[in-house]
């Protein structure tokens, strides 16, 4: 081989959803914070991200995760989430992505019954309770960065779907949480396309006339994310996260349902102490426990954890030849949805 750029990752899920971890080949990105490098990447230089993240060497089904030395004294490890449209501040599953690989490998010295690994992300500092035995991270439990209400029901009109009433709230990333029975839907496999087409549609939109802006990360400042919000035929929790460019998180979200705490709380349908089961998609489950409030600027907080279950599945390399003549990779809207508005 002649490859003039190698990057190696494990690959993890997290209850279904793929966090690759970058372990070796990406030596830094410019930026003294998380917050900063994450800047750099989604303002400045995107390669890094279009070159784990796009095919022919990535795919739209995953997150590529970097890691990078801190540059707080009380966090162990810092992180970025690349994906498909952007580099993101944080995210749940990611994170016991992150955490297990970590532990698993031995970057982080593993002590049993349980080890703490602290993460510097842009969004702030997140606190990561992996229960361990034998060697394995059996489950991590997240103390999440504060959750808050941006504004309840609002309404807005979204092209060949009509009026559609949302709630816009921070969980780590901005979402717009809404019942997907408004569009005459419900959550299940066999309504992923279905879910998706609606839920960019409505991204976009909201994106096009909310201005929002996080009031101690003003570069925090747009819904990331479109979340639909159930109940199943049990009463538990349900939900599904839209990702641009065109699919459905696999997990049941961690970012996600801090958000959906911060709303069921400003709700009143739960209370400090509270814990639920939230389950995605494909059935797999978080617990979420709202543990404490706070405030966030001027605006009331909740905290939430989110414990659940990640699993390393493969080691992996990739590469490119300088004859390559894809060595920024490309989108195809055939798995990638809207894909084009990426490119431009």
């Amino acid at each position: 081989m002649r490859w003039k750029k190698t990057i190696t990752m494990i690959e993890a899920h997290a209850e279904g959803e793929v966090g690759r971890v970058v372990t070796g080949g990406v030596m830094d990105v410019p930026g003294r914070t998380m917050l900063d490098k994450m800047n750099h990447l989604n303002e400045v230089d995107d390669s890094l991200r279009r070159f784990c993240v796009f095919e022919p060497r990535g795919c739209a089904q995953m997150s590529t995760n970097l890691l990078f030395p801190p540059s707080r004294e009380d966090a162990d490890a810092g992180f970025i989430i690349l994906q498909g449209d952007r580099a993101h501040a944080m995210s749940g599953s990611n994170s016991i992505c992150v955490t297990t690989v970590l532990l698993e490998t031995g970057m982080v010295p593993m002590q049993e019954p349980e080890t703490t690994v602290h993460l510097e992300t842009p969004a702030g500092l997140v606190a990561a309770h992996a229960l361990c035995r034998d060697g394995k991270c059996e489950s991590v439990t997240l103390e999440m960065v504060p959750g808050f209400v941006e504004e309840l029901d609002i309404v807005v009109d979204v092209p060949e779907i009509g009026k559609v009433t949302t709630d816009v709230a921070f969980g780590g990333v901005y979402y717009a949480l809404l019942d997907p029975r408004q569009i005459g839907l419900e959550i299940s496999p066999d309504n992923a396309r279905g879910l998706v087409d609606a839920g960019c549609r409505i991204h976009r939109e909201l994106n096009k006339v909310l201005t929002i802006s996080h009031p101690e990360i003003p570069e925090i400042n747009a819904i990331s994310y479109v979340m639909f919000v159930d109940r199943r035929e049990d009463g538990e929790l349900i939900g599904s996260t839209v990702l641009p460019p065109g699919r459905l998180d696999r997990s049941p979200c961690g970012t996600g349902n801090t958000a959906r705490m911060a709303v069921r709380h400003a709700r009143g349908e739960v209370a400090v102490g509270d814990k639920v089961t939230a389950y995605s998609v494909i059935g797999s489950a978080f617990e979420v426990e709202l543990f404490g409030e706070t405030t966030v600027g001027n605006k009331p907080a909740t905290l939430s954890k989110v414990t659940g279950r990640g699993w390393i599945h493969g080691l992996h390399q990739i590469g490119v030849d300088p004859s390559d003549p894809y060595p920024d990779g490309y989108l195809l809207s055939d798995t990638w949805g809207d894909a084009f508005d990426l490119l431009n």
